[in-house]
């Protein structure tokens, strides 16, 4: 018998579910982290990324996101993901440091897919907000000199059977969100869009039109998003997450609905109106 190279002993020994606390004690220098930073403030040394929107309708839950990520006052990528299949029910959108963010994200995809194959089944809905609140709680030290990570969680919840939105602060605080809710710096302005646009019983059709509009709003008032980019066909990205999983709009699909938007916003550059309730006194 020929001998060749072997794992080392600690990947064949039982152990934790959890693949950044295994990656902690075996190789604590790959964790976003655990890595130097020069001390002072760093934020406006790396790219940005915002705006991220969510909300939910009878059957599932959308989420969208912008594709601008600045640096300072600069445009650093004009097509950037921020909204990502955390696995088969769920995403999460980045904002605040985008390469500190995009790594948090491939942790985090990696986290649930260890745990299923580790326990022979999925996390439930709280379970995998709660893996990522403890990934953001570990950054925290890189979060105080300006490389900040604050994500938004979505997903379709096959026990309860509905479609649930969790936010988070830089602290790895977790808040389950009701309806609707946006982060980053256009965040604001979205969740104002949203308050005017979104209704319960839409359908999902019209939950993505609403996010879009959404992040159409947050473009127009915030510098640092972007809005769908006519000339080099840029449009937003958005996952939409039900009882069958969840997908990614294709681009065609989205650039119909953002061409619907813009078109619309040609007679009425404040976007829609809400309608009133009629016979209130």
């Amino acid at each position: 018998m020929i001998d060749g190279p072997r794992l080392p002993a600690a990947y064949l020994m039982p152990g934790t579910s959890s693949f950044s606390d295994f990656l902690s004690e075996q190789a604590p220098d790959l964790l976003p982290s655990r890595r130097a930073v020069p001390q002072g403030h760093a934020g406006d040394l790396a790219p940005h990324g915002t705006t991220i929107v969510a909300a939910t309708f009878p059957g599932g839950v959308v989420m969208a996101g912008d594709r601008r990520a600045t640096m300072g006052n600069i445009i650093a990528q004009r097509d950037i993901q921020k909204v990502f299949p955390a696995d088969e029910f769920s995403a999460v959108g980045i904002a605040g440091s985008a390469g500190l963010a995009v790594e948090m994200v491939r942790l985090f995809q990696t986290e649930l897919e260890h745990y299923e194959k580790i326990e022979g089944s999925t996390l439930s809905m709280d379970g995998k907000a709660n893996r990522l609140a403890a990934l953001i709680r570990s950054n925290l030290g890189m979060a105080m000199q300006g490389l900040a990570v604050v994500p938004l969680f979505a997903g379709y919840d096959l026990n309860h059977e509905q479609g649930r939105i969790f936010s988070y602060d830089v602290t790895g605080g977790r808040y389950e969100e009701t309806a609707f809710h946006s982060v980053g710096s256009g965040s604001l302005f979205a969740r104002g869009s949203l308050k005017k646009l979104y209704r319960d019983d839409f359908t999902a059709d019209q939950t993505v039109q609403a996010v879009v509009e959404a992040l159409y709003d947050a473009a127009d008032d915030d510098s640092a998003t972007g809005g769908p980019d006519i000339t080099r066909r840029i449009f937003p990205v958005v996952q939409v997450m039900t009882t069958d999983g969840g997908r990614r709009l294709p681009d065609d699909e989205v650039a119909a609905i953002a061409d619907r938007v813009i078109a619309g916003r040609m007679n009425r550059p404040d976007g829609p109106a809400a309608p009133l309730e009629q016979g209130a006194n």
